[in-house]
C-alpha cells in the first residue's frame, strides 16, 4: 500500500509543475487571458459548468435530481451512454468475427483482405455517410464509435487465438481433445490477455470518436460542449471540457486496469 501511494505521488509530480508554469505564464501577462485563461479561472468555470443551474425546490425536486443537473454531468451522461452503446456494439460484432477468423484459416482467407482494406480508413472518415444514412443525433455517433472499437478488438482477438503457444495444442491433441474442446479449453483462455488488451485500447478509441461525432452530430455531450465554447472564445470552458475528459478517460483506463489484472490472476499465477 506504502508503494502504491509512493507511485501516485510521484506520478503527479510532472502534473504539478506543468500547472505551476501555466500559473506563472498567463499571472505574469505573458500570454493573452482570452487565449490562455489561469489555471483557476478554469477551475471556476469548471465549478460553474458542474453547479446545478437553479437553487433546489425540496418540494418538486429531490435533492439527487438537483445535484445531478448541472451541464457537466449530464454531457458527461451523455457521452458516457453514446461510448458504452458503440462499444458494446462494435466489439460485440469484432469478438466473434475475431475468434473465427483466428481459429478458421478459411475464414481468414476470406476476410482478412477485405478488414485490411478498411482498417486503415479512420471513423472520422465516415461522418457524411453516417450522417446521410442516420440523420442527426445519436445513432451516427454510436455509428461512428462502434467502428472505432471494433477494429481494436477484432485485430487483437485475431492475434491472439493465432498465437496461442503450440505446445498447449500438442498437448490437447495427445490428450485427446476434439477441436470444439480445444478451442474451449486451450485456445480461447490463452488468447483472453490479448483480447482483454484490445478491448481496452478499443474503449479508449471509442471515447476519441465520441468527442469527434458530437461535435459534428449532436446537440449535447463534452465534445459538443468544447465546440459551444470556442463559438464564444469561451476558453476557459474549452479547457475545463477538456480536463473532463481527460479525467474521465483516465477513470475508465484505471478500472480497465483494475478489471484486467482480476480477470487475468489465472495468467500470473495470482487465482490463490
Amino acid at each position: 500500500m506504502k508503494f502504491k501511494w509512493r507511485e501516485m505521488g510521484a506520478g503527479l509530480i510532472v502534473p504539478v509543475i506543468l500547472i505551476a508554469i501555466w500559473h506563472a505564464v498567463t499571472t505574469m501577462g505573458w500570454v493573452n487571458a482570452q487565449v490562455l485563461p489561469t489555471p483557476l479561472a478554469v477551475v471556476k468555470k469548471w465549478i460553474e459548468y458542474a453547479s446545478p443551474y437553479e437553487a433546489r425546490d425540496a418540494a418538486t425536486t429531490s435533492w439527487l435530481a438537483w445535484a445531478f443537473s448541472g451541464e457537466l454531468i449530464r454531457d458527461t451522461m451523455g457521452s458516457m451512454y453514446r461510448v458504452l452503446v458503440g462499444f458494446v456494439v462494435g466489439a460485440g460484432l469484432a469478438l466473434p468475427l475475431g475468434l473465427a477468423m483466428g481459429s478458421s484459416q478459411r475464414m481468414y482467407a476470406w476476410m482478412n483482405p477485405l478488414i485490411q482494406v478498411l482498417r486503415p480508413i479512420p471513423p472520422i472518415a465516415y461522418i457524411p455517410l453516417s450522417i446521410l444514412w442516420f440523420g442527426l443525433g445519436n445513432p451516427p455517433a454510436i455509428f461512428l464509435i462502434a467502428i472505432g472499437a471494433f477494429f481494436p478488438v477484432l485485430m487483437n482477438t485475431i492475434a491472439g487465438v493465432r498465437h496461442v503457444d503450440g505446445i498447449y495444442i500438442r498437448a490437447a491433441r495427445n490428450l485427446g481433445a476434439s477441436q470444439t474442446t480445444m478451442f474451449v479449453r486451450v485456445m480461447l483462455p490463452a488468447a483472453v490477455p490479448y483480447i482483454l488488451s484490445g478491448v481496452r485500447i478499443g474503449i479508449g478509441t471509442a471515447f476519441i470518436v465520441v468527442i469527434v461525432s458530437e461535435m459534428i452530430a449532436v446537440n449535447n455531450g463534452l465534445g459538443f460542449r468544447i465546440l459551444e465554447a470556442r463559438e464564444y472564445f469561451w476558453s476557459d470552458k474549452i479547457i475545463a471540457g477538456m480536463m473532463s475528459i481527460g479525467l474521465l478517460g483516465l477513470a475508465i483506463d484505471l478500472a480497465m486496469n483494475k478489471l484486467n489484472n482480476y480477470l487475468l490472476r489465472w495468467h500470473r499465477g495470482l487465482e490463490n
